[in-house]
Parts: C-alpha cells; sequence; structure tokens
C-alpha cells in the first residue's frame, strides 16, 4: 500500500481538526471525532490511517503524574561536554530512567536534559554521572504553567506574522 506524502491534502481544515481532537485527548473515540469534525466513523479512521502512514502521527502515550509516582522532582540540566565524550555521555544518558527528555543543542552548552527524580540526594548523584565529562547546570522546575499543548498546524500557504514584518517573503 503506497503511503499518502501529500500532507497539504492530508492537513486541510478537516485533517487540521482531525490532529487537534487527537492531541487533546487520543482515547477519544473516532465517532466523536467525526461528530467534531462533521465526518463519519470510517472517514476519519481511513484519514487517521493515512495521517499515521505518512509520519505524522508517530504514537500515542498516556500522560502520567510524576509526583503520584514518587518523582516530586522536576529538572533542566544544561551539560557542557566536548564531541569527543558525546558517546560516552549519550550512553549514560539512554540507559538512565531519570531523562524524560535529551536535546543535542547549538550554543555553548551540548545537551539540555529534562529529568525526574526521588529526592535532591538523587538529583546529585544523577549530576554526578557527568562530572568526567564536561560541566552540567540545573535548574529546579518550581511549577509548570504550560505542561505541553498541542501543535497548532498551520493552514496551506501560512505565514508568520513575524516573518511578514521582517519583510521576509
Amino acid at each position: 500500500m503506497a503511503v499518502d506524502l501529500n500532507y497539504e491534502r492530508l492537513l486541510d481544515l478537516t485533517g487540521r481538526n482531525i490532529l487537534k481532537e487527537l492531541q487533546d485527548n487520543a482515547r477519544c473515540p473516532l465517532s466523536e471525532i467525526g461528530r467534531r469534525v462533521g465526518l463519519t466513523t470510517p472517514a476519519v479512521a481511513e484519514r487517521v490511517r493515512r495521517m499515521e502512514e505518512a509520519g505524522l502521527i508517530t504514537g500515542y502515550r498516556a500522560e502520567v503524574d510524576l509526583l503520584k509516582l514518587g518523582f516530586p522532582l522536576l529538572a533542566f540540566i544544561k551539560l557542557y561536554t566536548s564531541p569527543q565524550w558525546y558517546g560516552k555521555v549519550l550512553e549514560i544518558i539512554r540507559s538512565s530512567p531519570e531523562v524524560l527528555e535529551c536535546h543535542h543543542m547549538t550554543g555553548e552548552e551540548s545537551f539540555i536534559l529534562k529529568i525526574t527524580v526521588t529526592s535532591t540526594a538523587h538529583l546529585e548523584t544523577f549530576i554526578g554521572y557527568f562530572d568526567h565529562y564536561g560541566k552540567t547546570s540545573t535548574s529546579i522546575v518550581l511549577s509548570s504553567p504550560i505542561k505541553s499543548r498541542p501543535v497548532e498546524v498551520p493552514a496551506p500557504g501560512y505565514v508568520h506574522k513575524e516573518t511578514l514584518a521582517a519583510g521576509e517573503p
């Protein structure tokens, strides 16, 4: 079966609305999504299948309450290291269940890690894993006014207002 790579057709107004509904609640029944976007359940199922095949939808997951799971501290660690240590550092990161996200960065820092730990002692131990490979800078999250939000898919031909203001085409 051929994969539909015509993203513009998949991301028409109805497709963008389906993506919004799925991002808001991936467990929402397709029949309810269909009611909201004006399609039948089989039509929604077919569109979702095409978006999955095209790689626009890459997965579904459950959001969990870290505090209730015993992880009261959320932190971001900036890691400054040299490329010679990337392999070893990535080995540590990949094998550490504390790491929720890892991003390789431009700028001074090499990586930014989003981690969750059980205590400040646990945080201190985790930071210590990187002592031999570079410098770290850690920020502990006090609160998260926006934990995550759905990606708003722009309409075809959309140009961001700041781009227009800067005089770029």
